[in-house]
């Protein structure tokens, strides 16, 4: 089984060697051993574990969430399926209101726009400005930071 020092793991991956380092403080990944000089070795197993990350990553999942889903893959008798469609569900119905949220952003920021001259008046009458300075009624309140 090919042994991968960590320089080596990271740029087959096209990632950077801090982000390993990374995963392996966040208990995501191990090395399985170090040499005489203290490098890390990762084994064919550790690289495959990566590219679940990675891919769960693409999916949206936070680390804590791929935690959750590495330690199913881990032992995948004690879970049942279920506990892993749960879990994408989730992250499905949290993409769906990020993506209502968008909706909503891109229709009132389309509205601005369309009612916009965009000619070569002073901006002192433009209609985005005055949007953004008059309050909505039906605009929910939300923190700013």
């Amino acid at each position: 089984m090919p042994q991968y020092r960590i320089g080596e793991l990271a740029n087959e991956l096209d990632c950077s060697v801090e982000a390993l380092r990374y995963y392996e403080r966040e208990g995501l990944l191990q090395a399985t051993g170090r040499s005489s000089n203290g490098y890390r070795y990762y084994n064919e197993a550790a690289r495959q574990q990566l590219h679940f990350i990675f891919r769960a990553k693409a999916m949206g999942f936070s680390l804590g969430e791929i935690r959750d889903l590495l330690s199913i893959r881990v032992e995948p008798a004690a879970k049942a399926c279920a506990d892993v469609k749960a879990i994408a569900e989730h992250k499905l119905d949290v993409v769906d209101h990020k993506i209502s949220e968008l909706i909503a952003v891109r229709d009132a920021l389309r509205k601005v726009v369309d009612a916009c001259c965009g000619g070569d008046v002073p901006a002192n009458h433009c209609t985005i400005l005055q949007a953004l300075e008059t309050p909505n009624e039906g605009t929910r309140k939300r923190k700013h930071g």
